[in-house]
């Protein structure tokens, strides 16, 4: 039997088995790069998110605090009103700060009117909320940019500073606990401002909620000379209170006024 001779430089070529088996190899491979990447991608964008989210969290604060901050002392002409609610499920609220001027005929005029609303940012990227400040009346926070605004402009007041928020509430601190409503006129003593940007869960009422350690709240007072007391809500709350009311009469001065009372530290 006669065999073939190879003609001379010719090369055996690879099999189609081993292509595969090169191919397979390959992808596992890169399959176990790319599970290397992402998992130190989304290590990197928690970390992330833990420095950036509280600090965004506490410019907003800061931000209410200093609107707030503008009704010291101007307790006759200024009201405040609060209304929380639900919007898609997220919790949000509404904070609204106006101040009125007399004119020389004595009619009212709107000085100043703040509002901060969240609403469901329905462009977001994720579902949530979008936080919004509105600033309205007789003057203006840029004179600049208000004098080249376009006509059509004039009619967006709200501005848009933050998305992705999940939780957005704000209440009226009491001693017995709370309360999520302040139709005014005459401004509350002081408010609780709490948000969060964490990933919420559903309620049994079919709301949305987030946990309480990834809640962020701030309590601003509005008047700093009023003293503001925040008792403890349990079953030692009647005791507590007690002793601040006979504390506040034990601090009157000869005339009978009350003392101011320093805020402690709580250790």
């Amino acid at each position: 039997m006669k065999t073939a001779n190879r003609q001379p430089g010719f090369r055996r070529g690879y099999s189609l088995g081993e292509m595969l088996a090169a191919l397979v190899i390959g992808a596992m491979v890169l399959t176990a790069i790319l599970g290397v990447y992402g998992q130190a991608n989304r290590a990197a964008e928690a970390v992330l998110d833990k420095i950036e989210t509280p600090a965004l969290a506490t410019e907003v604060l800061q931000r209410i605090a200093e609107d707030l901050d503008r009704t010291l002392g101007a307790d006759d002409n200024v009201t405040v009103q609060i209304r929380n609610g639900f919007d898609n499920g997220f919790v949000t609220a509404e904070l609204i700060v106006r101040r009125i001027l007399k004119d020389a005929e004595n009619k009212e005029q709107t000085l100043e009117e703040i509002v901060w609303r969240g609403a469901y940012d329905h462009q977001g990227a994720v579902p949530g909320l979008a936080i919004y400040r509105s600033r309205t009346g007789v003057g203006f926070e840029d004179k600049l940019l208000d004098a080249r605004r376009e006509n059509w402009e004039s009619d967006y007041t709200f501005v848009p500073l933050c998305g992705g928020v999940t939780y957005f509430r704000i209440e009226v601190p009491r001693e017995e606990g709370a309360v999520d409503r302040w139709p005014g006129p005459a401004p509350p003593p002081g408010v609780r401002v709490t948000l969060s940007f964490a990933r919420p869960y559903e309620t049994v009422r079919g709301t949305l909620d987030v946990l309480d350690e990834e809640k962020i709240s701030r309590t601003i007072a509005i008047d700093r000379i009023r003293a503001i007391r925040f008792g403890p809500t349990g079953p030692d709350a009647g005791a507590a209170n007690a002793e601040d009311t006979q504390a506040e009469q034990g601090s009157r001065d000869g005339r009978g006024n009350v003392q101011p009372i320093l805020p402690t530290r709580v250790r």
